[in-house]
């Protein structure tokens, strides 16, 4: 691998073992301790170059591709050790995975404003010399998330999840009263970016990916429904715009939701967004076991179940 002056401008070489990455994942890789947000912005702001031409996050390298990176500011030795020691509950562990019970309010990386999450502290509080996120769950979003502690194991695992061969259940509290039973949402879900920067999906027929989420409702409220979501696809903010488009926006959610009602929703006592990862299923895809975890609601949320049962 290239070895990079961060203070001025470099080159870098696409080799074959880069080929056909996205931009973005090959930036990440190689500018360790850059936040995402920032990789992001001088992506977008045309100060990397592929072949002296500006390129979009998603483009493609190829060998022989020269890489234009501007000088990059990196964390300090101080801004590293500003990073609270925190321990998650953990839900699972072996030689190939730690599963987590991540906390509502905790980001899973760094980026888009936020200086760590829940990979920098346990990198820094724990011994492995391999630790990746093998999915992601929203900031506001509690519940099992699963890390890799071997490279083979995250692709392993990644390639099980694509595969749909993963069952990652989540509860999710919708605003309103949905009369039947179960329901299939095949809705394209388009990622875009807004001008100040933020990152936001919206359903689009002519330019989204494929998404199917199945809604089963659990317990039926005077004006709520609690719902049990289970992803047969895995894109970003799904379950969230999913819920929006059918017209039952979680409760809690600032970005997706019915704005009016949170604000009642937090005088009521939902302090938060209502979506919980609280099951998942899988073979492992290295020892071949069975794999069940579940998470519990988180109290805050028990508690607002238990308000509404007695209206």
């Amino acid at each position: 691998m290239n070895e990079l002056n961060r203070n001025q401008v470099n080159f870098y070489e696409i080799t074959e073992n880069e080929e056909s990455q996205r931009l973005d994942n090959l930036l990440i890789k190689i500018l360790k301790g850059v936040p995402k947000s920032h990789i992001y912005k001088i992506i977008r702001n045309g100060e990397v170059r592929i072949n002296k031409s500006r390129a979009d996050a998603s483009t493609k390298v190829e060998i022989g591709d020269s890489i234009r990176i501007p000088p990059i500011r990196i964390a300090t030795t101080e801004e590293k050790n500003n990073i609270p020691k925190t321990t998650f509950p953990v839900l699972f562990e072996d030689d190939y995975y730690l599963i987590i019970d991540k906390p509502a309010g905790t980001a899973c990386h760094g980026g888009s404003g936020v200086s760590f999450g829940v990979i920098e502290q346990l990198r820094q509080n724990l011994d492995h010399k391999f630790l990746e996120l093998a999915h992601r769950l929203d900031k506001e979003t509690s519940g099992i998330l699963i890390l890799a502690k071997k490279r083979n194991a995250l692709i392993k695992l990644q390639e099980l999840m694509k595969n749909n061969l993963m069952l990652k259940e989540y509860y999710a509290l919708g605003i309103g009263v949905i009369p039947d039973n179960k329901r299939n949402v095949k809705l394209p879900i388009f990622k875009y970016t807004t001008k100040s920067g933020e990152r936001k999906v919206k359903i689009d027929h002519e330019n989204g990916q494929f998404s199917h989420t199945i809604f089963t409702v659990k317990e039926r409220f005077k004006e709520f429904t609690l719902l049990s979501a289970s992803l047969q696809t895995g894109r970003t903010h799904q379950i969230r715009i999913h819920l929006q488009s059918i017209g039952y926006p979680i409760a809690g959610d600032e970005k997706y939701g019915d704005f009016a009602s949170n604000d009642l929703l937090q005088k009521k006592g939902l302090k938060r967004m209502f979506l919980h990862a609280y099951h998942i299923k899988f073979i492992h895809p290295i020892t071949e076991k069975n794999i069940e975890i579940n998470s519990e609601l988180p109290l805050p949320l028990k508690a607002f179940i238990n308000k509404l049962r007695e209206e």
